[in-house]
């Protein structure tokens, strides 16, 4: 007991001091509880089987797929609509709206759905994501406690009193203790997440953010300003030849930039775009949208000769209410550096082998202040040319890694990251509203971490992730092994009688001092022990406790077990004594002392309120 103890003891000591990452002090734990022969391998890597560790890899997923097809874009556009301008609206709308969908669905599940809004939330605000983040996952906590199904350590306590032959609580019998904790909450957040959370990440976030966005070089080289759009109609002379045949550079002096093909016929929720350059051999079909460059009137002039049909360049084929004119799901832009001693300089454009060798196009060339955009192929390069190139994701990819007679400029592969599929969002919502429902509705036998898992596989059979390497990124790999890693803690506790010696002790000293200190000594004990292991489990240790106190006491136990309940799921000084707090962990970029910061105070007051309301609730 005393080794394991020390563990702990070391383990925190490690955790608040931050100098090592938070999953290898959780590593080191388990391999040292394992090498003093306290857990079995079996047990010491149970965690890693767990469904809350599970559950977690799924929900990354789903929240990676929200944020990539843009539906947290859109559902933020209308939250701050409401808030408007006001920092402190949004602050309590992100609370309110967090708790409600808390008091239905996983804590863990909530701030999975809510994360992503959230961050795409405080980009449009103009706010710092991390002074929202942490609050998200305590008011997720706090919405779990308005009913019997919010969070585990409820069903625990329901289950501890119906054991013992007592009335079982009623659905919404913590409702009040609920909506307590939540003003609670409000009230304490406010000023400590602006104190303590608001310029929490804003250098790295600047760092990231170095080079030219892809919106900025579209209205750097003026594509837009000569971008335009022709589609295919079924039956047009184009039908069926090759651009080669068409012959439009020579005979029209036009560009064609990109063939895009929507293939929506048969499978609506299925469906998709497709990108391609416009390569010489490229065979048109009805349907397909040419994004042509150059001189309108030769535009028209196209038209007119293999009747295409000239679409407004305020729209796009998939939705009339966007204003951009080029999206880059599969093709994108960037600009390279010509070295001086590249063995292209002096060399024509259509010379250089960009085609040939990468199958990217040469959009436009700045030269000193100086930007060329038209009848490129005949100019010649000049080392110091700064070349804006066309081409796929993965050849602009080809092009940072396989020359060096040039340097990719800024960082356009972490800019392709930043693309939503916004045809893909109508997808992404239908799958999150399927798993809401199976995870809140009990005439569907499906248990949450199969929800999570089924909406995780949706995602990307769907197509809502360009590849399946862009879903496993979305994956915190951190926060899973660090959870994955303590889990076994409380197994270790347990089985050594340190958890059973703790609480007892504790509790029993404080019998003879009254019910209400009694119960005080409950909910703190139920407290300090979640922050090292799960919160279910310290309740599963401490009802049974809580209980028996009260019944040798003569009182109600329906107090000292709302008590356990409280403590166990009010837990904040902790990234891993719930899985929303360790959620939000590597997106705030937070540390362990953020929550001591924070999470101790509102946890210790909340503490305090509770220890006076819940005998007036339910009375001793």
């Amino acid at each position: 007991m005393l080794i394991t103890l020390l563990i702990l003891l070391l383990s925190a000591v490690f955790f608040v001091n931050g100098k090592v990452r938070s999953d290898i002090v959780a590593l080191c734990a388990l391999v040292a509880l394992l090498l003093f022969h306290i857990l079995t391998p079996d047990e010491a890597l149970s965690g890693f089987s767990n469904n809350v560790v599970i559950m977690m890899v799924g929900l990354f997923v789903v929240g990676g797929a929200i944020l990539q097809t843009g539906l947290a874009k859109m559902i933020s556009a209308r939250i701050l609509k409401l808030a408007g301008e006001s920092e402190l609206r949004l602050f309590v709308l992100i609370m309110l709206v967090t708790a409600a969908i808390g008091a239905f669905v996983s804590n863990t599940g909530t701030v999975a759905l809510m994360l992503p809004i959230v961050v795409s939330m405080a980009a449009g605000a103009g706010v710092n994501s991390s002074r929202l983040l942490m609050p998200l996952a305590f008011a997720s906590s706090m919405g779990g406690m308005m009913t019997l199904i919010g969070t585990p350590p409820n069903l625990v306590i329901q289950n501890t009193l119906t054991a013992a032959g007592y009335e079982p609580l009623s659905f919404f019998s913590f409702l009040p203790v609920g909506l307590v904790c939540l003003a609670v909450g409000l009230l304490v957040l406010l000023p400590l997440s602006k104190w303590v959370l608001a310029k929490r990440g804003q250098k790295r976030d600047d760092r990231h953010r170095s080079g030219k966005s892809l919106s900025q070089l579209v209205r750097e080289y003026g594509l837009s300003s000569n971008l335009f759009r022709l589609q295919v109609p079924g039956g047009s002379e184009a039908e069926g030849r090759t651009i080669v045949d068409l012959d439009i550079r020579r005979r029209y002096g036009l560009d064609i930039l990109e063939v895009r093909r929507g293939d929506i016929s048969q499978h609506r929720f299925l469906k998709t775009i497709t990108q391609k350059l416009a390569d010489p051999e490229t065979a048109l079909q009805g349907g397909d949208i040419l994004y042509v460059k150059g001189d309108f009137d030769q535009v028209k002039l196209l038209a007119d000769d293999y009747r295409l049909a000239l679409i407004d360049g305020h729209t796009t084929e998939e939705a009339a209410s966007t204003s951009n004119v080029l999206d880059f799901y599969d093709i994108g832009i960037a600009e390279i550096l010509v070295m001086p001693t590249a063995h292209i300089v002096n060399r024509q454009v259509k010379e250089a082998g960009f085609r040939d060798k990468f199958n990217v196009n040469v959009l436009g060339i700045r030269r000193k202040k100086e930007y060329l955009l038209n009848d490129l192929g005949r100019e010649a390069i000049h080392g110091g040319d700064v070349l804006l190139v066309q081409g796929t994701w993965e050849n602009i990819a080809r092009l940072e890694r396989e020359d060096a007679d040039w340097v990719v400029l800024g960082q356009p592969l972490a800019e392709a990251a930043r693309v939503t599929l916004d045809y893909k969002a109508p997808v992404a919502a239908a799958i999150m509203v399927l798993m809401v429902a199976m995870m809140v509705f009990d005439f569907i036998p499906v248990e949450p971490v199969t929800a999570v898992m089924i909406a995780a596989l949706l995602m990307v059979l769907t197509g809502c992730f360009r590849n399946v390497e862009a879903a496993y990124k979305t994956i915190n790999w951190e926060s899973i092994v660090l959870i994955a890693a303590m889990l076994p803690m409380s197994l270790a506790l347990e089985k050594t009688g340190a958890s059973d010696y703790i609480s007892s002790t504790l509790v029993s000293g404080l019998g003879s001092y009254g019910p209400m200190a009694l119960m005080a000594g409950i909910y703190f004990t139920t407290s300090l022990m979640t922050m090292f292991i799960s919160n279910t489990a310290t309740a599963v240790l401490l009802a049974p406790i809580a209980l028996h106190s009260a019944e040798a006491l003569g009182v109600s136990p329906v107090p000292y077990l709302f008590a356990v309940t409280l403590g166990a799921s009010m837990c904040f000084a902790s990234p891993f004594s719930t899985p929303p707090n360790a959620l939000v962990m590597p997106a705030g970029q937070y540390t362990f002392m953020d929550y001591i910061k924070v999470g101790l105070p509102l946890q210790v007051i909340m503490g305090i309120v509770m220890i006076f309301v819940l005998p007036l609730l339910f009375p001793f």
